[in-house]
């Protein structure tokens, strides 16, 4: 056995070099490079590692630590969890920052891998810059608040514990079911120290990533269950695609007549030209997707975390006598809703139930409702897409402060409607292009109304639904995919929290398309809050008058200007014809661009026949909150309780 000596950082770096995956027999380098910003907790460390030989590694510069980690976990999803960006930061506020970015990730099931800078593990200068002391421990510091958003936490005391904390990192990262953010915590110092590590430690190592099967006694329960339904139906989640699983379950349901609707998650796994899709399916599910579900006697969950938006707050599936059915590779997640088990890939439980149940011979009951559901809800787009502006405008949304709409189409010169806007962008950019997006109204209008036959087209991070992933995502998606256009679906609210990898987007000559709309407006709360007799409160973004209220005028913003100082390409559109004219001039450039798309307040997608649980006031002042109070009782008394 040979050693070599290293420091503890340069060690990290060759390690990560040499880490692989195999995936039905094909070989990936998993970790593409890694991303930092750099800081004094990193700096002289792992900064000197990667200037004295990163290998193959690419560098990648953050312009904030939060931003930087959402673009890494987005490059991990847009590549099906099979390839990684590693993300530093330094000690302190850097890593604080990176905090939310794991939350985010873990709740997803991304592999992201955290490197924060953490304080002496000598002590000897403490406390040092950054660093929070906490008087009941002195081993707690930032770092230690990583544990309760990871799924595998270590911090490196020593130089040789840097082995057993990357392996059992690898460990965690390639796990299908039990991958999200790892944090390895690097005293500042330790980073520097070295150590004779064993040549095998940097040997290429391969983490095979496996199909496993459920066993026959959980494959013959799901055999029963389906062939005792009548009207069954599949829920298409992200494991599914992460699965590669599309096929698959298209061959199931075309097979055995069974429609399904898409989470957010797994929207694209499947086309939705299907006859079988659906389309999205919950809170912010459409029409189709709600209505068949309420009727459903048997429910096949496909790689979903069943979430509240899924599921409406459990109050979605109102056949007596339903039953579930969970396809996960998470025995966490197979456990939900009482459900039938079967523990295994989905790509590979699919396909041998598809086998099964042609023994049996089995297929629905269903005649004309799938037809007939998908019917309406076509007819309800054409509605939606036709929105305008004009005499007697109704909007979408009727909870809404009065005069509003009128203040902002005056404000901004404006006619156009989120609905009718959305539709005009998906006729006009191109069938491959990939959506992203994560908060705001933007994701309920999407999932309803949002079409792709291309696979893995649609991104959307909700299960976190991290206001400011949105651009740093979409880079993170055109590093991964950088012959495709990419399109940042956001919010105001959202760019005005986070759009700093914007600028990285210029800088490393990777173009962005960001669409920008501007409802000046926290939107989707201003519908919650409002629409459960709240007043508006704090939601909308006006000036503060000389009462001390937030109720003066809009304020206007010109985020084109915005872009234009990063060196990007921008537009400023009021009307769907200056959109589309926008958006094609976008296709012709080569630098990232942002269409600042004026919205009119409260013209997104209303529900449709769903619910979502939310804490209301149960004692208030105001009929309209204890009306609302009552309302909600009504519904969680039809919902199943756990």
């Amino acid at each position: 056995m040979g050693t070599i000596r290293m420091t503890m950082a340069q060690a990290l770096v060759r390690f990560l070099d040499n880490q692989y995956i195999c995936v039905d027999g094909k070989e990936i380098k998993f970790v593409e490079g890694v991303a930092t910003i750099f800081g004094h907790g990193n700096v002289c460390g792992l900064g000197q590692a990667l200037d004295q030989n990163r290998g193959a590694l690419k560098y990648f510069q953050g312009k904030n630590e939060q931003g930087m980690a959402h673009l890494a976990t987005a490059f991990a999803r847009q590549n099906n969890r099979r390839k990684i960006i590693a993300c530093s930061s330094s000690i302190g506020p850097g890593a604080a920052n990176m905090v939310t970015a794991a939350g985010c990730a873990t709740v997803n099931n991304i592999p992201l891998l955290l490197l924060p800078g953490d304080t002496f593990a000598t002590r000897q200068p403490d406390p040092v810059l950054q660093q929070v002391e906490q008087p009941s421990s002195l081993t707690v510091t930032t770092n230690d608040a990583f544990k309760a958003v990871c799924k595998y936490w270590d911090r490196v005391q020593r130089p040789e514990q840097l082995m057993t904390a990357m392996i059992n990192a690898m460990r965690v990262l390639t796990d299908p079911a039990e991958t999200g953010a790892v944090c390895i915590a690097l005293p500042q110092d330790v980073q520097g120290e070295s150590y004779d590590y064993p040549d095998y430690f940097f040997k290429k190592r391969v983490h095979r990533i496996t199909r496993s099967i459920p066993s026959s006694e959980e494959l013959q329960d799901v055999v029963e269950a389906v062939v005792t339904s009548k009207k069954p139906l599949v829920i298409c989640g992200g494991g599914v695609k992460y699965s590669e699983a599309g096929k698959a379950l298209l061959d199931f349901c075309e097979n055995f007549n069974i429609p399904f609707g898409e989470t957010q998650a797994g929207k694209s796994a499947c086309p939705s030209g299907s006859e079988y899709n659906l389309g999205g399916i919950g809170v912010t599910g459409n029409l189709a997707a709600n209505q068949i579900a309420d009727k459903a006697d048997l429910v096949i969950a496909v790689g979903s975390r069943l979430s509240d938006f899924t599921t409406s707050s459990k109050w979605l599936f109102k056949n007596p006598d339903v039953k579930f059915i969970t396809i996960n590779a998470s025995r966490f997640h197979a456990y939900k809703m009482d459900a039938i088990k079967a523990v295994g890939d989905a790509k590979a439980t699919l396909e041998v139930l598809t086998e099964l149940l042609r023994e049996r011979n089995y297929r629905s009951a269903y005649k004309n409702e799938i037809r007939d559901a998908k019917a309406a809800w076509d007819k309800e787009m054409e509605r939606l897409a036709a929105c305008s502006y004009g005499e007697n405008f109704k909007p979408e949304i009727e909870a809404r402060n009065p005069g509003s709409i009128e203040e902002f189409a005056e404000m901004t010169g404006s006619s156009l409607t989120q609905t009718a806007a959305i539709c005009e962008i998906r006729r006009t950019i191109a069938d491959d292009a990939i959506v992203i997006g994560a908060s705001g109204s933007l994701p309920g209008d999407l999932q309803r109304m949002w079409t792709t036959d291309v696979r893995d087209s649609y991104h959307m991070e909700y299960g976190y639904s991290c206001m400011g992933y949105e651009i740093s995502g979409a880079l993170g998606v055109k590093i991964a995919e950088p012959e495709r256009e990419v399109y940042a679906m956001c919010g105001d609210g959202s760019f005005l929290m986070l759009h700093s990898e914007f600028f990285t987007s210029i800088q490393e000559h990777q173009k962005i398309n960001v669409l920008l709309f501007d409802n000046a407006s926290f939107g989707c709360i201003n519908n919650l809050e409002m629409g459960n007799g709240i007043g508006n409160l704090g939601t909308e973004f006006r000036y503060r008058e000389a009462s001390g209220d937030l109720t003066g005028s809009f304020v206007p913003i010109d985020f084109a200007k915005i872009a234009e100082g990063y060196g990007a390409k921008s537009y400023t559109v009021r009307n769907l014809a200056e959109l589309k004219a926008a958006l094609e001039d976008s296709k012709k450039q080569n630098v990232s661009t942002l269409i600042d798309i004026k919205i009119l307040p409260k013209t997104m997608t209303h529900d449709y026949l769903s619910w979502w649980h939310v804490g209301i006031a149960s004692t208030s002042e105001k009929p309209s909150v204890c009306t609302a109070c009552e309302k909600k009782n009504q519904h969680l008394a039809q919902a199943r309780k756990y």
